[in-house]
Order: structure tokens, then C-alpha cells, then sequence
């Protein structure tokens, strides 16, 4: 939207409560308007590899007992908060909110997480702060089943970005709905809206010094201390779990650009560049320098373009993605088991999915959660 084009009123007040950056707007529509074809531009430049085996840490079984203990005395000393990812734009599930679509019997998605995180506080003995991020599609639902479920928890809710989608020609798209034209630009701005909202400078002010990133969707994705412990051992300032790649896997995975090591979107490999050599693929799980997370300036993330067709008309969205903060911070890749009870990716993605992966999501929350009360509704 051009500085002449005004929003209907309750456009307009959405975009300045979360944050519209007006200035990147329009520096992303004047490009693509330029743009003589849009081929090249998510490709990826630079020379491009696959990791070497040794490249890919994995937690070995002698080292177990060793980093539980680091990542417990991390976590009972108050050094360690959790990071949910859970905005989005609320389209999945019929438009309910998915953090809050009933998982086992009444028990949703946020619920079972928050059931995970007071397993870990019960296992250190400390409160483990738990930062929800939600978009303007997610936020008032989010914020009401946090009120009515978090049973003293220490749960603070910060939402990302809003913008505008547009036409390919760089035009604002416009439909006769107004609210049609909002999206949530990617989880690439986790980082940002995190600082902008106070809560990662009052963290790190009380001590603390990590954060476990996960999707709200991934039951696998508990805050387990084995793998914190690697974390701090590797002295890296962030850790991505990778799982191992199945037929047919499509995503973000390791690869080597211009000779350092990141995670690259699967949008982005070239087309004569074979990707069944990188064995591993990203599953957005982080552990993250919670320091490092605060120089935004550092992270100097790119804008892609995602081509969506929205009430009938073809549409451009400006997103960045969180996972390609590796390619600025010293990363650890580790490799973390995809099946059986320890399986730490479980990612639920529609209906179809989710009542496919039931058997197994009830497998992995066997593992801790059965050690807690379920969370039932306040009174």
C-alpha cells in the first residue's frame, strides 16, 4: 500500500497494532515491480554442497548421562525459557486457531506443549518461562485459552508481524474483503518481535541465557535436557534438530553455501542440484543463544516470495524464514531420532494429519507428559 492509498479503518488499525513495517513494504513492491521475471528471486547464489558425515552431530548414548546434567542444573538455575511458535494465519483447521484444536479427547495442541513444560519444571525444580508467539489470526484466541488453562504457569504472549498481499504486478490486492489482503509474513521474524515486544531483554536481564524454539504443532519437540546439554557443550550460539529425510520429504535442509554451513529451503536448490545427497532435513526445533538473539542486526535475513491464490486471484506474500538464521550464527546441526517413542518430530499439518499421526503423537507424550495432571479449564 502506496503512502496515498488509505486502509479501511479496521485495516488500518491492525496493521499499526502489529506492527506493519511500511517502509520494507514498499521497498518489496518497488523491487518486484522492476523485477523483469521473478525466476531468480529466491534462488540461492553462491556455490553450493552437501555437508560432510562429520558435519552432523548426533547424541551419543555414553554422553547421555553427562548432558542431562548440564541441561538440568541450565534449566534449575532459570538460565532456560521456551519459545512456541504459533501464529500463522489460521487456515489448516476450518479456521480454528491450531494451537487450540482438541488433540486427545479435550487436550489441544498448546495444551499438551504446556503439559510438557511443566514435566521439564517439575524435573529441575524451576519455573521455566514460556513465550508464545501468535500473529493478528491467532492472538485473541490464543491469549483467552491461555487465561482460562496456564494454571500459574509463567506464560507471556507476544505476537509477529502483519502485511499485505499484493498482485504479481506489485499492485495492492484488493477484493472487496478487506481482511483477505492481511497475512502473517513467515516465522523469520520470530527474532524481531521477540525483542520489539520487551519480553527476550527482561529475560535475559533475570539470567536468562537459552531458548528452546519450537513449532506448536510438534508434540515430539519437548524441552528435553540431553539435548540442551548438547547444546551448551557445542559452545555454538544456535542448535537446529534435523531428522532423517523419508521418500518424498520436501524442506529445509543443511547444505553448504560458499563453504559455510546453513540450513537452505527446499525452494531454493537449484534444479540440477540433487538433493537426496543431504541425508537430514530441517525441523524448525532451535536452541538459541538467548545474547545472540537480541542482535537483530546481525541476521540479515532475505525476503521470498510465495505465490498463493486467495479468493480466486493469484497473490504475492513477502515471508522470511526463521531456519536461515544459520547462516549468520555458529550452528550446531544434531541429528535427533524421526520415529518410535523418542521421535522429536511430529509435525501436524491439517485434520488428515493429525488423526494419521494420532498412535504416534500418544506414543511420544508417553514418554513425559503422563507424569503430569492434564490442564483443565479454571473455574
Amino acid at each position: 500500500m502506496s503512502a496515498h492509498e488509505t486502509p479501511s479503518t479496521d485495516v488500518a488499525t491492525l496493521l499499526q497494532r502489529f506492527g506493519f513495517d511500511q517502509d520494507t513494504f514498499d521497498a518489496l513492491r518497488m523491487r518486484l515491480q522492476q523485477a523483469e521475471n521473478l525466476h531468480g528471486w529466491n534462488a540461492l547464489k553462491g556455490t553450493l554442497a552437501a555437508p560432510q558425515p562429520e558435519q552432523i552431530a548426533s547424541l551419543k548414548e555414553e554422553e547421555r548421562a553427562k548432558l542431562q546434567r548440564i541441561g538440568l542444573d541450565a534449566m534449575g538455575r532459570g538460565q532456560v525459557g521456551v519459545l512456541v511458535l504459533a501464529g500463522g494465519m489460521a487456515t489448516r483447521f476450518g479456521g480454528v486457531v491450531k494451537a487450540t484444536v482438541p488433540v486427545l479427547e479435550k487436550q489441544t495442541f498448546l495444551d499438551l506443549k504446556l503439559q510438557q513444560f511443566q514435566f521439564a519444571e517439575n524435573a529441575c525444580g524451576h519455573t521455566i518461562p514460556v513465550f508464545l508467539m501468535t500473529s493478528f489470526a491467532t492472538d485473541v484466541a490464543i491469549r483467552d485459552h491461555v487465561a482460562s488453562h496456564s494454571q500459574g504457569m509463567n506464560i507471556q504472549c507476544f505476537a509477529q508481524s502483519i502485511s499485505l498481499r499484493v498482485l504479481p504486478d506489485g499492485t495492492p490486492f484488493r477484493d472487496g474483503k478487506s481482511k483477505s489482503a492481511l497475512y502473517a509474513p513467515g516465522h523469520g521474524d520470530t527474532l524481531r518481535a521477540f525483542q520489539r515486544s520487551g519480553l527476550l531483554d527482561s529475560f535475559v536481564a533475570k539470567g536468562g541465557k537459552w531458548v528452546f524454539v519450537s513449532n506448536v504443532d510438534n508434540l515430539g519437540a519437548d524441552l528435553d535436557p540431553v539435548v540442551l546439554g548438547s547444546h551448551i557443550q557445542s559452545k555454538q550460539q544456535i542448535t537446529v534438530e534435523v531428522v532423517d529425510k523419508h521418500p518424498g520429504d520436501a524442506g529445509g535442509a543443511p547444505a553448504l553455501v560458499n563453504g559455510n554451513l546453513q540450513i537452505v529451503e527446499g525452494f531454493r536448490f537449484p534444479p540440477d542440484f540433487d538433493q537426496s545427497q543431504i541425508p537430514v532435513f530441517n525441523t524448525n526445533t532451535f536452541i538459541m543463544d538467548a545474547q545472540a538473539m537480541g542482535e537483530n542486526d546481525r541476521a540479515s535475513l532475505d525476503w521470498f516470495i510465495a505465490k498463493k491464490k486467495v479468493d480466486g486471484q493469484d497473490v504475492i506474500q513477502f515471508e522470511q524464514l526463521l531456519g536461515q538464521v544459520t547462516a549468520f550464527y555458529p550452528t550446531q546441526f544434531l541429528r535427533v531420532p524421526r520415529q518410535g517413542v523418542a521421535s522429536r518430530f511430529t509435525p501436524v499439518k491439517d485434520p488428515a494429519e493429525l488423526q494419521k499421526r494420532l498412535p504416534e503423537i500418544r506414543d511420544v507424550l508417553s514418554r513425559a507428559s503422563v507424569a503430569v495432571a492434564p490442564l483443565a479449564p479454571r473455574p
